[in-house]
């Protein structure tokens, strides 16, 4: 599936910003379809680079005198959330003891390594993890067992 898909290079610093998204976009997508990584472990990754990213921001956006744009600040709003069901399962400890850290690790440097390879802005790189954690917060709050926090994110097709 992931060899159908056309290969950019890695963009120069002095390319244009939406080369520079298209990329990380690319290695992202490449990345979780070939391993199919579980939809907790994802949560994980993409909850700490937009925190570093929001932190970061703020803090350059403060001493400037300015705010960060909302769309940036905050997790963007969960879709349909269903309040009414309960879920059960391991402790939390149990779940977190089960977590591939070699996997996540891989992710992590995958973002990294292409945000600052083509010297991404801070700004674009945290738009473009907002969607991701936007998509991965709605499937956890789809989720109702513990089975279904290790099933592999689900990407749409026309991501």
């Amino acid at each position: 599936m992931t060899e159908d898909l056309p290969r950019i290079p890695i963009p120069s610093p002095d390319a244009d910003s939406t080369e520079k998204m298209v990329f990380l976009q690319e290695q992202i997508v490449n990345f979780l379809r070939q391993y199919s990584m579980p939809l907790i472990e994802v949560s994980l990754v993409f909850s700490k680079y937009t925190r570093q990213l929001t932190e970061a921001l703020t803090t350059q956006a403060e001493s400037q005198g300015e705010t960060l744009p909302e769309i940036l600040a905050q997790p963007w709003p969960v879709l349909g959330v269903n309040e009414s069901a309960e879920t059960t399962g391991p402790p939390l400890e149990t779940v977190l003891e089960n977590l591939d850290d070699d996997r996540m690790d891989i992710l992590d440097t995958i973002l990294r390594s292409s945000m600052v390879a083509t010297e991404m802005p801070l700004a674009d790189a945290l738009m473009q993890l907002r969607q991701w954690e936007h998509l991965a917060r709605n499937q956890l709050t789809d989720s109702r067992g513990t089975g279904q926090l290790f099933s592999p994110l689900e990407i749409p097709e026309e991501w």
